[in-house]
């Protein structure tokens, strides 16, 4: 049994901490101070020590110095907050194994901890690990984006785009990458950094589209004390944290006109100033860029710098949605199941073949990010060998079934009772030749109609009047088409 060192000055942290690990078979003992900590280590000889950056007595890394001098081969894992982030990856420099970054995630907290029992104390810079910062939201400086790694096949749609990334990859080029929300953008980008030049410095990745107006040149270039009203300190941007690796901005057009200009510079010059600031930062960092919509068309809409997307437009990558990858999805589907089976200790060894049938079958709208979700969702509810119908959300197995009320969508929250619609595996299995009709064609119609109906309204957020904005016609068109499709299945 591995034997685990907290040091960490906060009592409710290594309580949590110790509660947790015990429950997944580590011994753990705690100290709340750098010199106690010391102590302990000689006196308990611990396999491992998870160390918070900041303690009322020292720092991280005048700790990790002390500890690497008497244990050279000690693994220390840095516990960090975001404003420590470049810090910590200087800690790393000087031997720490990996930093993990608040709030913690029970999963990454465990990955990390058997990364450093199976890969011993040497240092994540030095055994060429990537150095990976994701900042996911300016609305909260802890939150962290832990997105799942991307599969990549050699073969039809994604051998090509494999292609495209190889051949792009190690060069210094900026890039575009189009695509669907939750298609995987950001695992692009990072499989982009990680074969290129840059992979041992960092990886940092903004969502655009969580920035408000008011932080995001704060949040990208940041900010010397007193710039603004609250700026109580110097805050290091996302591009400087960046700084030798590369930055993946996402949803890039939901910058502001002013916010596009500063970047400009940066692309043209690899220069920048913090918010407030009178001094040059020199910059060398590659900028990967994502768009749900062509950048082209945004730019000629008066609404992106076209001269930023030219800058930007030095290569581009279009990423597939998964309803156009029907060969790759049960490969996606068995991947998050294996990391849901470990993440929830269960050994569920796969799905009815009815799943397979509608999942190749089922539009998909939100991607990857939806079925990687479906399937945690189904692994929690189940309790036998092979994952059913049953486990899966309610809206996925009727897609083509569900009922419109009148002039009410029957959503998730509001379905009635099992056996009161249908939910069977016949449901999602398509009829044979045999079994055509008259009904057919219209019936075929009617699906397609009611499909681009259910997109509209999940981007409405079920508002039908947005919904009708969206497809184009009156409310009362929308009120029809509901009805239509619910005659059509009554009959």
């Amino acid at each position: 049994m591995e034997h685990i060192l907290i040091i960490d000055d906060d009592v409710d942290m290594c309580m949590l901490l110790h509660r947790f690990l015990s429950r997944n078979g580590y011994e753990v003992s705690y100290a709340h101070s750098g010199k106690k900590g010391l102590e302990m280590m000689d006196m308990q000889s611990p396999d491992i020590i998870l160390c918070d950056f900041r303690l009322q007595d020292t720092d991280g890394k005048t700790l990790l110095l002390k500890i690497k001098e008497k244990k050279p081969a000690m693994p220390v894992i840095i516990i960090t907050g975001y404003s420590d982030i470049k810090m910590a990856v200087d800690v790393m420099k000087n031997g720490a194994f990996d930093y993990i970054t608040k709030p913690l995630f029970p999963e990454e907290i465990l990955q990390t901890i058997k990364k450093a029992t199976t890969q011993g104390g040497s240092t994540s810079l030095d055994s060429n690990k990537n150095t990976r910062i994701n900042i996911a939201s300016a609305k909260s400086e802890n939150a962290l984006s832990t997105d799942t790694k991307y599969i990549f096949s050699p073969e039809g749609v994604f051998g090509d785009l494999l292609k495209q990334i190889n051949l792009v990859a190690p060069t210094n080029y900026s890039v575009i990458i189009y695509g669907e929300s939750g298609s995987g953008k950001e695992s692009v980008a990072q499989h982009i950094h990680e074969k290129s030049k840059r992979c041992n410095q960092p990886f940092v990745a903004i969502d655009c589209g969580a920035l408000s107006k008011e932080l995001a040149g704060s949040e990208l270039f940041g900010h010397e004390k007193g710039a603004f009203t609250g700026a109580l300190n110097q805050k290091i941007g996302s591009l400087e944290l960046a700084n030798g690796g590369t930055v993946f901005l996402d949803e890039v057009s939901n910058l502001s006109y002013e916010v596009q200009i500063s970047l400009l510079r940066v692309v043209q010059e690899r220069k920048m100033k913090r918010v407030g600031g009178i001094k040059d930062i020199e910059l060398d960092i590659r900028i990967i860029v994502a768009s749900n919509e062509m950048l082209y068309d945004v730019a000629r809409k008066g609404k992106f710098r076209e001269d930023l997307y030219h800058r930007f437009n030095e290569f581009s990558i279009v990423v597939p949605p998964l309803r156009k990858r029907k060969n790759d999805i049960m490969v996606f589907a068995h991947f998050f199941l294996k990391k849901a089976n470990a993440e929830l200790q269960k050994n569920i060894v796969g799905f009815v073949p009815a799943i397979e049938q509608l999942f190749k079958t089922y539009n998909w709208p939100g991607n990857l990010r939806e079925l990687k979700n479906v399937i945690n969702r189904a692994a929690l509810l189940t309790e036998t060998e092979n994952i059913e119908l049953l486990a899966l959300p309610f809206e996925m197995v009727n897609h083509g079934k569900l009922l419109f009320e009148g002039s009410g969508f029957l959503s998730q929250d509001s379905v009635p009772a099992e056996d009161s619609f249908i939910h069977t595996e016949r449901n999602i299995i398509h009829s044979n030749s045999s079994e055509i009709n008259e009904h057919s064609l219209k019936g075929a119609s009617i699906d397609a109609e009611y499909e681009t109906i259910v997109i509209a309204l999940k981007k409405a957020n079920y508002n039908k009047s947005k919904a009708a904005k969206i497809l184009n016609i009156d409310r009362k068109t929308l009120y029809n088409k509901m009805k239509e499709y619910k005659e059509f299945n009554d009959g």
